[in-house]
This record gives structure tokens, C-alpha cells and sequence, in this order.
């Protein structure tokens, strides 16, 4: 018989390849050492950071049914050549100082391996943890939100050693033997399979099996209320969060009068807070359902985004600023084991594509608004109070997603 492999080390691996791609998050800080070196306009070295998200968001989409039957090893294996190749034509775009080229490198091969190796890992990972749905999703995406923490670090170190293309080929290489490595450990479990001892838990009582709504196709699924719901709630959090992220330095400067230095710290604060939202909040949904834990970071942040313009004190300025971004991880973590609780195991890969989608949208449209807004108020209070009405219409969709899961399983019920 087939050995079964360790669901901590498929954990594990999963981690790996989310913390290599989680590195576009760092992206800022190439932003100065490229300004200074190549003399490119600023909004022209940030159209590479929103070009990869669109894509991530694209790729995850089109290719989320072919990663569903090919499997998670050989979707890494692709991720891996994609990512690092990416990562080498960015370099070689700032070598000769092609602006394009660099885009075609960073923001389109780079953003395919994104999106690939962003969803391969999850759908298997949430089949091994069939009793801790939300703690497998929040391992995974936890590995993508501390990969910035890590890559700013490594970034830093390499650009002042070595120059700016130097970094892109020792990433490229760095990451590309990291993502091929964790892959080959990537499989779903066999069918059927349970951990061990869970049956008899689920006899005694001791843990609850989470039954699935239903099992849909992606096709399925996207004629369900639900999916539409969820992916509103997907975007709304993620514009709003990308926003905050976005102006977080100038804004911390500008209500809490923080130095630079000090908004920097925060900076890198956040990035631990968003790794510990995916995870906590995941967590905590595993106990309180999906949905509530939806209800209540979305609460939490209605309360955040109005009272934050008029935090002046720094430490409870930095504070908000950190439960905004645990809530923002919080959404990325949740979303993979709701989209389980909602449409089945089966195609989740393909299902999580076309959600992630929302994200490629709020990548473009969470930093414009920030920017017209406060460009045309002079303060960022509106904008803050834009980002709080919005999460009003999320949790409004937190609510309808409860009443048409009721009607369903009343449905169900009653057929049964």
C-alpha cells in the first residue's frame, strides 16, 4: 500500500511556496533605489506592482481548472519556472533599462507564477485538514503574508551588495529551487481519507465535521447568489485594506505626526500583523463559523476606518492601523475554507480562481481611490470614511450569504 505522507510537512511545503511568492508585497522596496538609478517616474515603477497583482488575479482565474487536474506538485513546478523566470526578465529589464521589459518580467510572467502558485497548494492543503479547515487555509496564506516581512530584509541586503538586476537573478534562483523543492511533497491525500482518530471524535462528539453545502464546478458555482456575494465581500475588504497599506507612511506621518523612521517600524508591523491575521482569524473561524468571523472583522473595521483619521495618540493610531491589516490577512485566510464550506473540496482551485479575480480588481481600484480622494480633499478622513460605508455593504453581504445558507440547508432538510 501507499505510504500517506505527513499533513504537517504538505503544511509545511505550502508554507514554502507562499512565503517565495508573498514576496511581491516587498515590492515597495525596490520602488527608491529604482527612481534613483534609472530615473523612471514613480507611477511608472508602480505600474509593475499593480500589473502582477492583475495578473496573479487573471492566471488564478483561467488556469484555476487546469491546476485542478493536473495536481498541486505539478502546478508548483510550473509556478516555480514562471515566478523565478519572471523574477531574471525583471532583472535584465533593469540591466539594459527597459521599462517594458521589466513590466513583461515583474508584472506579467512574474504575476502568472503568482496566481499559479497562490492557489495550487490550498485546495489540496483544506482536503489533509479536514477537521481545522480555517487553520490549513491560514497556514498557507500566513506563509504569503510573512514572505514580504522576509523579502524586504533579503531585498535590502542584496541591492546594497550587489546591485538591483544582481537581486532579481539571485531571487529568481533563490525562489525557483525553494518552489521546485516544496512541490515535490505537494499531493492531495487518497480518497476518502481522514486523519487519524478523527472518526472516532466525530463519534464522541468531540469535533464537529463541517458539511459542505454543496459540491459545484466552477461553472456551478458561478451561477450561485453566494459566489457573487462572496466575492463583493472578497473585493470590498481587500480595496479598503490595499488602500490602508498603500498610504500608510505618509498617512501615519500626516494624523499621528509619526517620523519617518518611526512610520517605516509600522510599516514593517503590519507585515506581522498581516501574516498573524491569516492565521488568528482563520483560527478563530474553525470555532465561530465563517460567516461570524466574516460579521465581525467587518464590524470591527467600520468602527476602524471612522475612528483612525481622528486617532492623533501614535501608539493607538498604530493599533487601529494593525487590526485593519489583521482583518485584511484575516479575509485572504478565511475566504479558501468558506469557499469549501460553501461549494465542496472537489474543484476548489478553479473556484478560488475566479474569486481571486476580486483581488486583481481591488489591487487597481483600493490605491486609486486612496490617491484621487486625497487629492482632491487634501486629508485622508474621507477616504477613511468612503472605506467605512463600504464595509457596511459587506456586512450586509455577510448577512444575505447567513439567509441563503439557511434557506438551503432548509431546503436540504427538507428533501432529506
Amino acid at each position: 500500500m501507499k505510504k500517506i505522507k505527513n499533513r504537517w510537512l504538505i503544511a509545511a511545503c505550502t508554507v514554502c511556496v507562499h512565503l517565495s511568492i508573498g514576496a511581491v508585497y516587498a515590492y515597495s522596496v525596490y520602488k527608491k533605489p529604482l527612481l534613483e538609478s534609472k530615473g523612471w517616474e514613480p507611477t511608472q515603477t508602480a505600474w509593475a506592482f499593480s500589473i502582477a497583482i492583475l495578473f496573479l488575479g487573471l492566471s488564478a482565474a483561467f488556469l484555476g481548472p487546469k491546476v485542478e487536474r493536473i495536481g498541486p506538485r505539478k502546478s508548483g513546478m510550473i509556478s516555480a519556472v514562471f515566478y523565478g523566470l519572471g523574477l531574471a526578465v525583471a532583472g535584465l529589464g533593469v540591466q539594459i533599462g527597459q521599462l517594458y521589459v521589466f513590466y513583461l518580467g515583474y508584472g506579467v510572467i512574474g504575476g502568472i507564477g503568482l496566481g499559479i502558485g497562490y492557489i495550487c497548494p490550498v485546495s489540496s492543503l483544506v482536503k489533509w485538514f479536514p477537521d481545522r479547515r480555517g487553520l490549513a487555509t491560514g497556514l498557507a496564506t500566513m506563509g504569503f503574508g510573512f514572505g514580504a516581512l522576509l523579502a524586504s530584509l533579503l531585498i535590502q541586503a542584496f541591492i546594497t551588495r550587489l546591485g538591483i538586476p544582481q537581486t532579481f537573478y539571485v531571487l529568481a534562483a533563490g525562489y525557483f529551487v525553494v518552489m521546485m523543492l516544496a512541490s515535490q511533497y505537494l499531493e492531495p491525500p487518497p480518497e476518502g481519507w481522514l486523519p487519524d482518530g478523527y472518526e472516532d471524535s466525530l463519534k464522541s462528539g468531540k469535533s464537529r465535521q463541517v458539511q459542505d453545502l454543496a459540491q459545484l464546478t466552477s461553472l456551478e458555482a458561478l451561477g450561485t447568489v453566494r459566489f457573487y456575494l462572496l466575492w463583493s465581500m472578497f473585493f470590498i475588504n481587500i480595496t479598503c485594506g490595499i488602500a490602508v497599506i498603500s498610504v500608510a507612511s505618509p498617512m501615519s506621518q500626516e494624523i499621528a505626526g509619526l517620523t519617518p523612521a518611526a512610520a517605516a517600524t509600522m510599516v514593517g508591523l503590519m507585515g506581522i500583523f498581516n501574516g498573524l491575521g491569516r492565521i488568528g482569524w482563520a483560527s478563530i473561524s474553525d470555532l465561530i463559523g465563517r460567516t461570524m468571523t466574516y460579521v465581525v472583522f467587518f464590524t470591527l473595521q467600520i468602527f476602524a476606518f471612522l475612528i483612525l483619521p481622528k486617532t492623533t495618540g501614535v501608539i493607538m493610531f498604530q493599533v487601529v492601523v494593525c487590526l485593519i491589516v489583521s482583518c485584511y490577512g484575516g479575509g485572504f485566510a478565511v475566504t479558501p475554507a468558506f469557499i469549501g464550506d460553501l461549494f465542496g473540496t472537489k474543484r476548489l482551485s478553479a473556484i478560488l480562481g475566479n474569486v481571486l479575480t476580486a483581488w486583481a480588481a481591488a489591487g487597481l481600484v483600493g490605491p486609486l481611490i486612496a490617491a484621487k480622494v486625497r487629492e482632491t480633499t487634501g486629508s485622508y478622513e474621507q477616504t477613511l470614511q468612503i472605506f467605512a460605508g463600504l464595509f457596511v455593504f459587506a456586512l450586509v453581504g455577510a448577512a444575505l450569504i447567513y439567509v441563503n445558507i439557511r434557506k438551503i440547508r432548509q431546503l436540504q432538510l427538507s428533501q432529506a
